[in-house]
């Protein structure tokens, strides 16, 4: 073998081991943070029967972990109605954030069913997701669309609205004190939500 050969197959095999000894780094890889501010929590309330308005949440903070445990913490004092008394009541008599002021959604991710996606792709995976409010806990079915938005950056969004049922909460007292006080014939207990929820990988240490 001459000196020139040997000397390219000496740098090939160097450079296989070496991507054997470091694996590339996967889309998904690390941990990932929420981007509040391009994310948003909503959901629809009815009331008399007929009239729907939108509602949603200012605040949200959220992570997920390397393993794939994702959280959701929504501050349920930031709840915005646009009536400035409707947001004091939903916080003061429906919410009671003195006593329960977030509400908290997680869900296990397998991390392996993204990790060959690329720039401008999307996948629908199904997850059992936990609902934590109004100091219940309850699961249930979710369907998400993850859609990884840039190198960095992923958006997780239901694939349909997801339905909350005040009664499974503790919070059918309130929705019928809040229906009383507006002098409304009621105000429907079943209330779809919808998420769009943008994470942001950090920086390796």
């Amino acid at each position: 073998m001459t000196k020139a050969l040997f000397a390219a197959s000496l740098a090939a095999a160097t450079l296989l081991a070496g991507c054997a000894q470091e694996p590339a780094e996967t889309p998904l890889d690390g941990a990932w943070v929420l981007d509040g501010d391009r994310s948003q929590v909503a959901f629809v309330t009815v009331k008399a029967g007929q009239v729907a308005e939108v509602h949603h949440f200012g605040s949200l903070s959220g992570s997920v972990s390397p393993d794939g445990v994702a959280q959701l913490d929504i501050d349920l004092a930031s709840v915005e109605t646009n009536v400035d008394i409707r947001n004091e009541r939903m916080r003061d008599i429906l919410f009671q954030v003195a006593d329960f002021p977030e509400a908290q959604v997680t869900i296990s991710l397998d991390p392996a069913q993204f990790a060959d996606l690329s720039v401008g792709e999307a996948t629908t995976t199904s997850v059992e997701a936990t609902l934590d409010l109004h100091g219940v806990s309850n699961a249930m079915p979710a369907d998400l669309v993850v859609t990884r938005i840039g190198d960095d950056l992923v958006k997780v969004e239901t694939a349909q609205p997801l339905v909350v049922a005040a009664g499974s909460y503790g919070l059918a007292e309130g929705v019928a004190e809040l229906a009383t006080i507006a002098n409304l014939d009621s105000i429907t207990a079943q209330v779809p939500v919808t998420a769009s929820l943008v994470f942001s990988r950090e920086a390796a240490d």
